[in-house]
């Protein structure tokens, strides 16, 4: 499994662990004693690891290419999936998947950007990147979940919508303001999990919910932090100087009354264990899809919209009275 540079004196130290295993099960020794010294500091070293990681590091976790993709959760949480395809106007995107699925018995519509385990998949699925065609689809899913009374669920992981010209030509900007503006008076109830990037309009066209649940080793934010590095100082090695300055954890966002809960992940983030993650998602999913079920549909759309017209207000102060 890919390690990143900080956690390499835990691999080097799970490595030891497991040679001393394969010795003993060789040998017929035992070493019961020096294997729980080793796994305690193992234990030890991975806590201290995982509780004090930047924001930048944060946003490499959320990169991972072993972390769970919506595919992965649909099949973890929900039940009898039946995927729909196509926007019925110029294609079906392979980066947004969608359709019918049960949750504990009850019918929800999902709706997820969807990425590649290979480069294969990865072409195919335009690396996650969706196309107007894939949010026109989603589209097309959310107002007939609207039309038979059932709750969305959406699962945000992209870094942003796809640049290329030929998704400007067939309206990219414009359909992800389509997206932003239906959901916003949806009247059915709408759950959003931020389970990995969370970048730009890409992510925000998916992400107008009643609640919205994230992942702690997730980011969401209006630009990557390579991005903005490149744009403040022209220079993208300032990547994790601009993920301190744009507060795009969890915990600040939790913080700020952008997102409403954070889902705890396994020790050493959700690509260690995806069973794991998703019971974790599940059982939020289930607390909050039974906190807006119960709210009218017409004082839900009321509350989702003085929600997002609370995000972005600020306070001038002068200089003086800082």
């Amino acid at each position: 499994m890919q390690a990143f540079e900080w956690e390499k004196p835990l691999v080097e130290l799970e490595e030891r662990i497991k040679e001393l295993k394969q010795f003993c099960a060789r040998t017929r020794m035992d070493f019961s004693e020096e294997l729980a010294t080793l796994e305690r500091k193992a234990w030890a070293l991975r806590r201290e690891i995982y509780a004090n990681l930047t924001p930048y590091q944060r946003v490499l976790m959320a990169r991972h290419p072993k972390r769970p993709t919506t595919l992965d959760y649909i099949r973890l949480v929900f039940e009898d999936f039946v995927e729909l395809h196509g926007d019925r106007t110029f294609r079906d995107d392979g980066a947004i998947v969608g359709g019918l699925a049960l949750f504990e018995g009850q019918p929800v519509t999902v709706i997820g950007p969807q990425k590649g385990r290979d480069t294969k998949e990865n072409l195919a699925r335009n690396f996650g990147l969706p196309h107007p065609e894939g949010y026109r689809k989603a589209l097309r899913l959310m107002k007939q979940a609207e039309k038979f009374g059932r709750p969305i669920v959406t699962f945000i992981d992209l870094v942003g919508a796809y640049p290329g010209i030929e998704a400007e030509e067939r309206g990219q900007g414009l359909v992800i303001a389509e997206c932003i503006e239906a959901m916003s008076f949806l009247q059915t109830p709408i759950v959003a999990v931020i389970t990995g990037e969370g970048g730009s309009g890409g992510a925000l066209a998916l992400g107008v919910a009643d609640r919205i649940l994230m992942l702690e080793n997730a980011w969401y934010s209006v630009i990557s932090p390579e991005m903005c590095a490149a744009i403040l100082w022209r220079d993208p090695a300032r990547a994790p100087e601009a993920a301190e300055v744009l507060r795009l954890t969890p915990t600040d966002l939790l913080k700020f009354g952008i997102i409403d809960d954070v889902i705890t992940e396994p020790l050493g983030g959700a690509h260690r264990d995806h069973a794991f993650t998703g019971l974790q998602v599940r059982a939020f999913l289930r607390r909050y899809l039974a906190v807006v079920k119960r709210i009218p549909v017409e004082q839900l759309v009321e509350e989702r919209l003085a929600r997002f017209r609370r995000v972005g207000q600020f306070q001038e102060q002068r200089l003086s009275e800082i």
